[in-house]
């Protein structure tokens, strides 16, 4: 219909049916609702019988007759404003299933999905239609097929986020260096992430709605409805709010599955990707079964030392051995400014004893041998404090090389532990996936 033939009627209707949607979003009751008017009444337009159903509809009489005709002027639209509406004050069960079918349409990972769509599948989320509503959304859900196989990192880091950079088993606390080992750090890692997903996934599945009040979610799940609802009614003027744009399908389920979500759609969500999470959780859990390398060569005391099962690998240790020992020694050469005193020292005893003035000579000679003798025993000290610095770094060297080799043998015991509990937390985690969204 070209509403501009009456610009009056179509201005009185979308007034009466945005006041209408704004009683509903208050929960006014039947009584409170204004009754329309006779200039709200437009021929051959969808909204006109469609909110005279509606109003027939909250009053609990037959609106057959309105529905009807409003669905032959615009089914999909009709159906939408009905159930949005009857969602809106809490009457979502009065709905018929053929109005879900009609409003929802068909998802699809090619196009995103729409305010509409987004928004029954919210207030079906929050209950608003009775079990028979999360069971239509979940089939329209399941009806897409999500590959098992798509991006799992995404779907792990939305359902785990603020994963640690490095994770350090307690075998290695004493050797940080070695948690940096790639061959070392993986199954770690993985064992520690496979450990938080199972935690997320019994959070989302064991949650239960906290007593009977709207909560914040649903509050916000509401104002989306009026939103959506405001615009269906009103579609030529840009409706101002929190309207996000429309999103592909794989973003809503990422964005429900993060721990910040509402637990009635992270437990639909992950109903659905339910198969990338197990095949995720699988890959997780082999990484966790990688054997330890045979063979690890680490930095210890600034040297490269190859550590095996067996101990220390001999000539990697002996090499560090050989650098410690040429590094830890100052190199002096030859004491010439001692042996030049000591040679003037021997000159001045000689000029004493064939000058008749001895004392001026002798007390100079004395001088002499005593700087010569003074720079031997200060050299001879440094030697012996170089080789002390020698003989410490080298013990402190084998302890630290036996110290990791202890570590690497608790790492591969502990490593034997950790896939073990990956396979269980594996299996408890597939437990909860088949379980389903009826858990909670």
């Amino acid at each position: 219909m070209d509403l501009t033939a009456n610009p009056h009627a179509k201005t009185e209707l979308h007034r009466y049916a945005e006041a209408l949607l704004t009683n509903l979003a208050a929960d006014a009751t039947c009584s409170t609702i204004p009754a329309p008017t006779s200039s709200t009444n437009v021929p051959d337009y969808w909204l006109s019988p469609a909110v005279e159903a509606l109003l027939l509809l909250l009053r609990g009489q037959d609106a057959v007759e309105p529905l009807g005709r409003a669905a032959q002027l615009d089914d999909r639209r009709t159906a939408l404003f009905l159930c949005l509406s009857l969602a809106l004050c809490g009457q979502g069960e009065r709905i018929h299933a053929s109005w879900m079918g009609t409003a929802f349409g068909e998802l699809s990972l090619d196009r995103p999905v729409s305010h509409g769509q987004r928004a029954l599948w919210l207030a079906a989320a929050q209950g608003a239609y009775g079990p028979a509503g999360k069971i239509f959304v979940l089939r329209k859900l399941d009806a897409v097929a999500v590959p098992s196989r798509s991006e799992p990192a995404r779907w792990l880091s939305a359902l785990t986020p603020h994963e640690p950079s490095m994770v350090v088993p307690p075998s290695l606390v004493d050797f940080p260096e070695l948690a940096e080992f790639p061959e070392l750090a993986q199954p770690v890692q993985a064992s520690a992430q496979l450990t938080r997903l199972l935690g997320r996934c019994t959070e989302i599945t064991t949650t239960r709605a906290a007593g009977t009040g709207r909560t914040s979610r649903a509050l916000w799940s509401a104002e989306e409805t009026l939103i959506v609802l405001r615009g269906l009614v009103r579609p030529e003027r840009v409706v101002k709010g929190p309207q996000r744009p429309e999103k592909p399908l794989t973003e809503h389920l990422l964005d429900d599955l993060r721990p910040s979500s509402d637990p009635a759609l992270a437990a639909i969500a992950l109903h659905v990707a339910a198969p990338i999470v197990r095949t995720a959780a699988e890959s997780l859990t082999r990484a966790t079964q990688v054997a330890p390398p045979e063979s690890v060569s680490i930095p210890l005391l600034g040297h490269r030392v190859i550590l095996r099962p067996s101990g220390p690998d001999p000539e990697s240790l002996a090499a560090a051995e050989r650098h410690i020992a040429v590094e830890g020694v100052q190199t002096l050469g030859k004491p010439w400014l001692a042996y030049s005193l000591l040679a003037l020292a021997v000159t001045a005893l000689v000029v004493a004893a064939v000058t008749p003035a001895t004392l001026p000579p002798a007390v100079l000679a004395l001088l002499l041998a005593a700087g010569g003798a003074h720079q031997l025993w200060s050299r001879r000290r440094r030697e012996r404090a170089d080789a002390e610095y020698v003989t410490k770094q080298l013990s402190e060297l084998r302890e630290l090389a036996d110290g990791a080799v202890w570590a690497l043998h608790e790492y591969a015991r502990e490593a034997d532990k950790r896939a073990q509990g990956a396979t269980s937390d594996l299996a408890e985690l597939t437990r909860l996936l088949r379980r389903g969204p009826r858990a909670a």
